[in-house]
């Protein structure tokens, strides 16, 4: 079914481009394998000294901007590609030519609803940037103020939509050949893409990421953000403050502006581990291209379309994985892999902790400053790829995003150590995280089911004891009648009513007194733990009745 949807009319040519690309590049034999009726063959590579992941990389820039989006995506998922490859794709060009100006004129007059004098004084025709979504031209308003104006590429919505559906198809037609890919749960892959490139179409979006990282940092005069002029903002244009500045790596302009490169590293370094470990909101994509550095070693920050979020509880689990590699503990690190879902049923554990064991030696007894963070998350990609690991996307991206830094970092200072300047934030979050009002809020919320429990217990305690006393509450176990254990088993019927009628009673006891009881919720906590821990005695009681005769 999958492969006629292929061949729909208004689907044949794009398809029939994608093939032919991937043909070219040597992937033909991909196609052969799917179905046979496909009729491209895998007779040519472009340049069969070039490696397959260079190949591969070629064909998604060579195709645009969706495939070029999901090869970013791929390269922050060493889950489903070997190392090699996401290497490559880490090095994806999201440059292309620009397009005319009379379209991006046209297409900012649709969005705005008149034409360009109304809102600019001047309106540059040359774009100062251009990628795979969108071009950056620069503008002056009748007020003087300085912008750039984000323009979405004309019929991007169109070919995105389209390239989506293929991807689906596609994604089909692989699962009906290849059942052993099922693990990879490959249509979700897709639907999570989707989700992903539809939310990097919206400018708007883009805009209110601005927004709130403005809002993070705003007493932190080191960074600055854009302003965004939401006047001029739409879902298909993004309008912001321009700023003119020196790009973060250019080393030696920054020396010839009197700007101190160490200053700057520190800056960007205390950026990302007030994201990470405070905000829990961090830019996706810092390369070079997106930070610019202003008199006083000010960091501007730019493009926000690709972000990265973490939880609380996310951030909590990182503190203790953290911990286990700061302790070299392969086993407990391939516990808390455990207690974070990572690892897939069917994983050889002891296996992985082997591998965790050998990478956590690799870096016993070196300071610090000698661990280089791109180095580390290279070797975790290679473990994770052999092992299935399934960490979540979010840290991928982290990692990566650490990787860039730290090679911005190693540029504007090669003796920098960005762990002395992380190291307050950590501890700072350890406080947090270990400190008793912490440690209650999740104690809450742990019991969050259990208080619920307790509360319909009042209402649903009669009606057990009535379907007890009637028969009619029954257990999926099939047991061979014995005299002693019928005995025993009606012992417990009756004890079990009783422990559920009188914690039954403690509860609503509980909720009755709470109104009279003082302001706070410790009595009530307490009066609850009691009932609680009175069933649980009950309870044990009853399994020591059914203890095995000596």
């Amino acid at each position: 079914m999958a492969l006629f949807s292929l061949f729909r009319p208004q689907r044949w040519r794009r398809y029939r481009q994608i093939t032919q690309v991937l043909v070219r590049h040597g992937f033909g034999l991909f196609f052969k394998q799917l179905s046979p009726r496909f009729l491209w063959s895998p007779r040519r590579r472009k340049d069969w000294m070039v490696p397959p992941a260079s190949h591969l990389r070629r064909a998604l820039e060579e195709l645009g901007p969706t495939f070029i989006k999901l090869g970013q995506v791929l390269s922050t998922r060493p889950d489903l590609l070997p190392p090699p490859f996401v290497e490559e794709l880490t090095r994806l060009q999201d440059q292309v030519p620009p397009f005319p100006f009379a379209q991006a004129r046209r297409q900012i007059e649709s969005e705005l609803g008149g034409p360009l004098e109304r809102w600019f004084a001047h309106l540059e025709q040359e774009p100062l940037a251009a990628a795979s979504l969108s071009q950056v031209h620069a503008a002056t308003l009748h007020s003087g103020e300085e912008v750039v104006l984000k323009v979405q590429r004309p019929g991007l919505d169109e070919l995105v939509a389209l390239d989506l559906d293929i991807l689906r198809d596609l994604v089909k037609l692989v699962e009906e050949r290849f059942p052993a890919l099922e693990f990879y749960d490959l249509p979700a892959i897709v639907e999570e893409f989707a989700h992903t490139l539809q939310g990097e179409l919206d400018f708007a979006r883009e805009g209110h990421h601005a927004e709130r990282f403005r809002h993070n940092f705003a007493d932190e005069p080191y960074l600055h953000i854009p302003r965004v002029y939401w006047k001029l903002t739409t879902h298909r244009l993004l309008t912001l403050e321009r700023i003119r500045g020196i790009k973060i790596d250019d080393v030696p302009a920054l020396r010839a502006a009197g700007l101190d490169p160490h200053q700057v590293a520190l800056h960007a370094t205390r950026m990302l581990m007030q994201e990470v470990l405070e905000d829990g909101f961090f830019h996706g994509d810092p390369h070079p291209g997106n930070f610019f550095v202003l008199p006083g070693e000010v960091i501007v920050a730019l493009d926000f379309g690709m972000v990265g979020r973490i939880s609380r509880s996310l951030r909590e689990q990182l503190v203790y994985l953290i911990s286990a590699v700061l302790r070299l503990d392969a086993e407990a690190l391939v516990k808390q892999l455990l207690r974070m879902s990572i690892v897939a049923h069917g994983v050889d554990r002891e296996g992985l902790r082997q591998d965790l064991e050998g990478l956590l030696q690799r870096y016993a007894g070196r300071p610090l400053q000698e661990i280089l963070a791109r180095e580390i998350v290279q070797q975790a990609m290679d473990i994770a790829f052999r092992r299935r690991l399934r960490l979540p996307a979010e840290l991928w991206l982290l990692g990566r995003v650490l990787a860039m830094l730290e090679g911005v970092g190693l540029q504007l200072d090669p003796d920098f150590d960005p762990f002395a300047v992380a190291r307050p934030y950590a501890e700072r979050f350890l406080r947090q995280t270990l400190s008793p009002a912490a440690m209650l809020e999740r104690a809450e919320a742990g019991l969050g089911p259990w208080s619920r429990l307790l509360q319909d217990l009042p209402s649903l305690g009669p009606a057990l004891l009535q379907q007890l006393q009637q028969g009619q509450l029954s257990l999926g176990l099939e047991l061979r009648r014995s005299e002693a254990l019928m005995a025993t088993l009606d012992t417990f019927s009756i004890q079990l009513a009783l422990a559920l009628l009188v914690a039954t009673m403690l509860v609503v006891t509980a909720l009755l007194l709470r109104p009279l009881l003082p302001p706070g919720t410790w009595w009530t906590w307490l009066i609850l733990g009691g009932g609680a821990g009175f069933l649980l005695l009950l309870l044990g009681l009853l399994l020591w009745t059914l203890r095995p005769p000596h």
